[in-house]
């Protein structure tokens, strides 16, 4: 049978209409393709665990995948109850922010009043009318929220039944990869399925070291300045940070409005200051050594990556865009007719410098080895 070469066109054509269609149906299939996905991460993260549970403490498959999956649920669970006791603090100090907050309101229409010649009445008949406007749109806002929980609680259940079921069943997948090409590939399938799996890891492993040192920092910058609830804070800013650009912002309202309650518009601003400044340090610095080094994706893809992954999932594809990407250019690497596309997606490599080697001669001389 001849061979067809297509022209470039041609071919230009089938992977843009290749990447529409693929879009669609991710659009489409939001529901069960996100948690599927998301749990696919989990698993490869807890396959050491339960590879050890199966060989040492002869546990069944099965087994091990239950009781990966409720260490997983206690460890996220242990995070969530440190934060509520930190939050239980500032719900015991309530009422002395609450009596704050108004002492700060009425600073601020006074400075207003004084500032632009707006009176007392005028500000709370504008405040009263906006108050009337967004309760005229509380059903539809009530209902927002409702669907919201309800996609959120359908997500976790998809998340750990998924989770669950990639661990048990893990060496039929395998077989199957294996099975779909030919034998004379099986040793390049099983090489990218490890390597794909010790990528992984190292990536989510490097999130969580970046969210534990963002909020070591935060919790230290928040004490200097000596801002109440400096740890509430920090964790805050710690957690939300791993959420890409979004998370951040939101820290930093939290924080600005707690702070503000507390401590008056002054501290409000050195807060401020501090979140940019760990920000920068951690987009600039953090991120390219604990999670850029580990995944390889340059940072022109990684951030059209993130914007594409919001535009089709959400936060959901915000989370999950980089290590599939990092998933797509081991395979790209890996096969001859793709690896122009895996140079695309990773960084410009440096030249390796030559080491010159010395060795002592028997005439106690140095002499030079390229």
């Amino acid at each position: 049978m001849r061979n067809i070469t297509l022209p470039f066109y041609a071919k230009l054509a089938l992977v843009l209409f290749a990447i529409i269609c693929l879009g669609y149906l991710a659009i489409l299939g939001q529901t069960l393709l996100a948690p599927l996905l998301t749990s696919f991460l989990l698993a490869l993260l807890l396959l050491p665990l339960s590879n050890f549970l199966e060989q040492k403490w002869r546990f069944k498959r099965s087994l091990a995948a239950i009781v990966s999956v409720i260490l997983m649920i206690a460890f996220i669970s242990s995070i969530l109850y440190f934060l509520a006791n930190q939050l239980t603090d500032l719900w015991q100090d309530w009422p002395a922010l609450k009596k704050q907050g108004e002492t700060s309101f009425h600073d601020i229409q006074n400075w207003i009043s004084n500032t632009f010649n707006i009176n007392t009445k005028k500000q709370i008949d504008y405040l009263r009318d906006s108050t009337s406007a967004a309760l005229s749109t509380s059903a539809t806002v009530l209902g927002a929220t409702l669907l919201t929980l309800s996609s959120t609680l359908l997500f976790l259940s998809f998340l750990l039944l998924f989770t669950f079921f990639i661990l048990n069943y893990r060496k039929v997948l395998f077989t199957f990869l294996t099975a779909v090409f030919e034998e004379q590939h099986a040793d390049k399938v099983g090489e990218i399925v490890r390597r794909i799996q010790y990528i992984i890891k190292k990536y989510i492993t490097g999130l969580f070291l970046q969210m534990l040192i963002v909020t070591l920092l935060m919790i230290l910058v928040l004490w200097v300045l000596n801002v109440k609830y400096a740890v509430l804070l920090g964790l805050i800013a710690g957690i939300f940070n791993i959420i890409p650009y979004i998370g951040i912002f939101t820290a930093l309202l939290i924080s600005a409005l707690i702070t503000f309650a507390t401590a008056g518009a002054a501290k409000m601003l050195l807060v401020v200051v501090a979140f940019a400044g760990v920000h920068a340090l951690d987009g600039n610095v953090l991120m390219p050594l604990v999670v850029g080094s580990k995944v390889k994706i340059n940072a022109l893809f990684a951030f059209i990556g993130i914007v594409v992954g919001e535009m089709i999932w959400g936060i959901s594809g915000m989370f999950l865009c980089i290590p599939y990407m990092a998933m797509l250019k081991i395979i790209f690497d890996r096969v001859d007719s793709l690896k122009p596309w895996g140079v695309l997606l990773g960084g410009e490599e440096k030249p390796h410098k030559k080491r010159k080697i010395y060795r002592i001669t028997k005439n106690i001389k140095l002499e030079e080895q390229e």
